[in-house]
């Protein structure tokens, strides 16, 4: 049988051929396959949207109920952060009142401390006005003593200072020539201060000086009146102690039969004088009988070459002197020095004491050290 195709324009039925057959099965095919085509397309869309309106109604349905939970959220937030408002400015109401209550409590405090110290100012200060009373009487009293021992020192001084000068010329011979016999001339006695008997080591009597003391302004006259009283003691030289010298003496001289010595050479010349002493009295036993060597000694004692062998033993001694006086000046300088400070230190410290003791009052311990033994004024 063959088959025949229906015409789609005209209706009728025909044969066709079987190329013909072939391509109109193929274009049929196509046909069909585009409309099934189209129909899947179709039926994926209506798919796809019919998902996508799923999805959509699912996510607006859960973005209502994130947005209501999200209101809530906001809400408790909101009454939260009320409370908490609330709490702080609870915590800062009750800061506030701690704090005024803290300063009102230190106002307290500090007006009482200063009450407390402006009493101790004033009890203060009126112990010091009496104590500076007290101090100042202390101290016009004291002044007026200074004032009377000064008028009496002066009135006594050139006394004084002349006693000081013939004590301190009899010590250093005492002390410098212990075997000689020295003897202070007695007050309210006619004569020289001290005269020194020279004895040698065999205990021999080698002759006599005299020394006399000055401390006053030059006078020839001096002179005069030690070379009697040489006479009147028999001396075999006589020394003259200055401290205001005349022209032209720098150490000593020998002047009208009288030895003019300054206080610092005081030692060299005695021991040059003595010296010549006890050579002059052993070359006098040496030559017992020869009255002619006594005109030979007299001019061998008033010679210039006695006076320049003089002159060299003092000027030894004196070098000796002077470094013994420099290293007692350095010596004096530094203790004068030390006890300068170290009374610097007891007055501060006693003064301290004494500001305690005004602030304290009975109360501070007493010191042995700072008090007033019995008897002492």
């Amino acid at each position: 049988m063959i088959n025949k195709i229906k015409c789609p324009h005209c209706g009728e039925y025909f044969e066709p051929s079987e190329a013909f057959k072939h391509q109109l099965e193929k274009e049929l095919l196509e046909s069909e396959r585009s409309k099934h085509q189209k129909e899947l397309e179709k039926v994926k869309t209506e798919a796809e949207s019919t998902v996508a309106e799923k999805i959509k109604s699912e996510y607006e349905l859960q973005f209502k109920q994130f947005q209501k939970d999200s209101e809530e959220e906001k809400e408790r937030n909101k009454r939260l952060l009320k409370q908490l408002e609330g709490l702080n400015e609870e915590i800062r109401s009750l800061r506030r009142k701690d704090e005024e209550r803290e300063l009102e409590m230190k106002k307290k405090i500090a007006d009482e401390e200063e009450k407390i110290r402006e009493d101790s100012r004033k009890k203060t200060i009126e112990e010091h006005e009496l104590k500076d009373k007290e101090k100042d009487k202390k101290l016009a009293d004291a002044l007026k003593q200074v004032e009377e021992l000064k008028a009496k020192m002066e009135r006594g001084s050139q006394q004084t200072q002349g006693e000081v000068l013939e004590l301190e010329i009899e010590e250093i011979l005492r002390r410098e020539f212990p075997t000689d016999i020295i003897e202070e001339v007695k007050k309210g006695q006619r004569g020289a201060d001290v005269l020194q008997r020279v004895i040698d080591k065999r205990n021999r009597d080698c002759g006599v000086i005299l020394w006399e003391s000055k401390n006053a302004q030059w006078s020839n006259a001096w002179i005069g009146k030690l070379k009697e009283d040489q006479r009147q003691a028999k001396a075999d030289l006589c020394v003259l102690v200055v401290t205001d010298p005349p022209d032209g003496l720098e150490t000593f001289m020998f002047q009208d039969g009288v030895w003019l010595v300054k206080r610092k050479m005081i030692v060299p010349l005695a021991l040059a004088l003595r010296f010549d002493l006890v050579r002059v009295n052993y070359e006098k036993l040496a030559n017992v009988g020869k009255n002619e060597k006594s005109e030979i000694l007299y001019q061998y004692i008033t010679s210039t070459e006695f006076r320049h062998r003089i002159e060299a033993i003092v000027e030894a001694f004196g070098d000796m002197q002077s470094e013994m006086e420099r290293e007692k000046r350095w010596f004096t300088t530094k203790w004068a020095r030390q006890e300068k400070q170290l009374r610097k230190v007891v007055d501060h410290t006693q003064g301290m004491y004494g500001d305690l003791q005004g602030v304290i009052g009975k109360t501070l311990p007493d010191l042995k050290s700072l008090q007033l033994v019995e008897g002492e004024k």
